[in-house]
């Protein structure tokens, strides 16, 4: 601070002059920053790019390119067949009876567990004695493998006399074996029964999570109106589990679309290819029976299938979300 004198002698103390601005960063500097972060960047995607060209792109176009071959799996003295693979699948009553059943299975298990789940979720919503019990109890079924219990079913499900259903309907009831696994419907309903069964706790315990994050408000504000328990359900409840519900199609869609293991282990695909399902033909025929180029074009329309119905199914709920909001 200095101090000057003033027209009466007196001296008058200034402020002190202001501080020089340091100046800006260099541009040069910046764009050797620039660089840096876009190099950290491609050090931490490199590794996630590799592991995904080696585990998914790379088998994806190699599936592609079988499927206009006949390769064998042994010898690489194979030919380009064209599309003489994809017009074989469709003559083929073996992968088209696959294809239909994964298909009813997929839209039969997403309709019946989605329509258990949510009110099986707004009991499990409610103060009870033991309502941590039945919570466990409903979830313990998605624990286990599906192969487990689809062996622990087969007994249950058994055509014979000595199966567990058997058994009681004759007892209770008087009636004799009925050929649960032994028929065509009859397995398909069980197959179909047991995949319900073993989903529907899972994805009741997911909507119970949406649930537990809808405010009281909304309802107490509704009960003051006089809205009854019906409109509360369809006006609050069912838009706010929107979300919910858009995650649990999706995974019962695909997961139905994809089934392997209960199928496999409950009826092994039978009666006469009855309950066969497109994940065991192109394990039949792409391991085998070394039929790699068949199999290659069932896993390459299978993948199309599994696209189209995601990306239709994600279409129509996104579209259901709006209209509820």
């Amino acid at each position: 601070m200095s101090k000057t004198t003033g027209a009466s002698g007196r001296k008058i103390a200034s402020l002190p002059a202001p501080p020089v601005l340091a100046r800006a960063g260099k541009p040069q500097s910046r764009t050797w920053r620039a660089l840096a972060d876009a190099a950290a960047i491609q050090v931490y995607l490199g590794p996630m790019l590799i592991i995904f060209a080696s585990l998914v792109l790379v088998p994806v176009l190699a599936t592609v390119f079988l499927s206009f071959t006949d390769f064998n799996g042994y010898s690489f003295n194979f030919h380009l067949v064209g599309l003489a693979n994809y017009s074989a699948l469709f003559a083929n009553p073996q992968i088209v009876a696959g294809l239909t059943f994964s298909a009813m299975y997929a839209v039969a298990t997403t309709v019946v567990v989605t329509v258990i789940a949510v009110p099986l979720a707004l009991v499990l919503n409610r103060r009870f004695a033991g309502r941590n019990f039945v919570r466990a109890t409903l979830f313990f079924p998605a624990v286990p493998s599906l192969i487990v219990l689809g062996l622990v079913w087969a007994y249950i499900f058994s055509p014979i006399s000595s199966g567990v259903f058997n058994s009681v309907l004759h007892d209770v009831l008087g009636i004799g074996p009925v050929p649960w696994l032994a028929q065509n419907l009859l397995a398909q309903i069980s197959v179909i029964t047991v995949g319900v069964w073993a989903q529907a706790g899972w994805h009741a315990t997911s909507y119970l999570a949406y649930l537990q994050s809808i405010s009281a408000d909304y309802y107490d504000a509704a009960a003051i109106d006089g809205a009854s328990a019906l409109q509360r359900f369809f006006q609050i409840t069912l838009p706010l589990l929107a979300p919910a519900m858009t995650v649990s199609v999706v995974l019962l869609m695909t997961g139905g679309l994809r089934v392997y293991e209960l199928p496999l282990a409950l009826t092994n695909g039978g009666p006469v290819y009855s309950t066969y399902t497109v994940t065991q033909n192109i394990v039949l025929y792409g391991v085998s029976q070394g039929e790699y180029g068949l199999g290659s074009a069932l896993s390459v329309v299978f993948l199309l299938i599994v696209a189209v119905v995601l990306l239709l199914t994600l279409w129509v709920l996104r579209w259901r979300e709006g209209q509820l909001s």
